[in-house]
């Protein structure tokens, strides 16, 4: 048996509007089904038959980054039991085992035991619980001191699991900055998503995905000082750009001080993560429509001392959009070699 939520393509995954990226849940093996005490007619002998196995729950990945939203509809999941043993030495059914499928990205942790599971590839499958054993029916406890056994053994509990699944989005390439940086007018121009824009703070109130040629890029809603912390939207989102190949930092030139706000980002990825400092990192200056030639000129210059690769751009200017294009597919190619 499975329990299956559709395989979508990346922009039917871009009409959703709802991602759930934790949840708490319990996961119950089906349990074994009981030996039978029964003899033939006239207590000729025993004939119970054994118990059936309980079902198991395995975790297989899909690419659909919604499975776990519809899977916090539920609050245990469960497998069937086996069926009881019967008459004339006839076992009991195997339940089904129960499938779950999960976005790749996945980590489940398991509360009691701290055991920690990974959904790391398309063709993962794991033995998540275990379905407990059928017990044995009298016909099999028949000897010679006893040839009318009156008992049969119990079926086996199914393993049970309280978890905690969180979901890491398995993007290539995030790009991060403050609210209304301009991130989701830039990805939905350079790739095929569809995220809401405004000119408010934390329009983006969830990540979005983009495909250009084959690679994902993340919109990681935006932060604000003290995000690592919990401010804001806090590291509900950060922990998306931890397996990322390489950071677009976006920075308004709407900006009185972009170099502040830049260390201010920075300093909140160094308190979430160390880790996040070494990943590559090129600086959109966005917004460029906004300002005079002169202020992006100054603007630019002033976010020269970061000694970073820099990129001036704007939705509206195609040529701008041109070159990030082909920025990215660069770091696509680079990275394949």
């Amino acid at each position: 048996m499975k329990v299956e939520f559709t395989d979508f393509n990346l922009p039917d995954i871009m009409k959703k509007t709802m991602l759930i990226t934790e949840i708490n849940i319990k996961f119950k093996a089906g349990d074994g089904g009981n030996g039978k005490v029964s003899f033939y007619k006239g207590r000729r002998g025993p004939d119970g038959g054994n118990g059936g196995k309980g079902g198991s729950i395995f975790i297989t990945s899909t690419s659909d980054i919604y499975a776990l939203s519809n899977l916090s509809k539920s609050v245990k999941i469960e497998a069937k039991n086996g069926q009881h043993g019967m008459l004339n030495k006839k076992d009991g059914k195997f339940a089904e085992d129960l499938e779950v499928k999960l976005p790749i990205g996945t980590i489940i942790t398991d509360k009691n035991s701290k055991e920690v599971f990974e959904v790391t590839d398309k063709d993962c499958r794991l033995l998540l619980c275990q379905g407990g054993w059928g017990g044995k029916g009298n016909w099999e406890y028949r000897s010679s001191r006893n040839v009318t056994p009156m008992y049969a053994q119990s079926g086996f509990k199914g393993q049970e699991r309280d978890l905690y699944i969180n979901l890491k989005l398995v993007a290539d390439y995030g790009l991060i900055g403050f609210p209304n940086a301009g991130k989701s007018s830039l990805l939905k121009e350079i790739t095929n998503a569809n995220p809401k824009i405004g000119d408010y703070p934390f329009t983006t109130l969830e990540p979005n995905l983009g495909e250009l040629d084959g690679k994902i890029i993340a919109d990681i809603p935006g932060l604000i000082e003290g995000a690592s912390k919990g401010k804001g939207l806090g590291i509900k989102f950060l922990k998306h750009i931890e397996k990322v190949s390489l950071l677009f930092h976006c920075l308004s030139c709407e900006l009185k001080e972009p170099e502040k706000n830049y260390q201010q980002i920075r300093n909140e990825l160094k308190s979430y993560n160390p880790k996040l400092l070494k990943i590559p990192e090129i600086i959109l200056l966005t917004k460029t429509d906004l300002k005079s030639e002169k202020e992006v000129k100054q603007k630019f210059k002033a976010l020269k001392k970061l000694k970073k690769q820099i990129l001036p751009v704007s939705i509206h200017d195609r040529d701008s959009l041109g070159k990030l294009r082909t920025l990215i597919l660069k770091s696509f190619a680079s990275a394949k070699r």
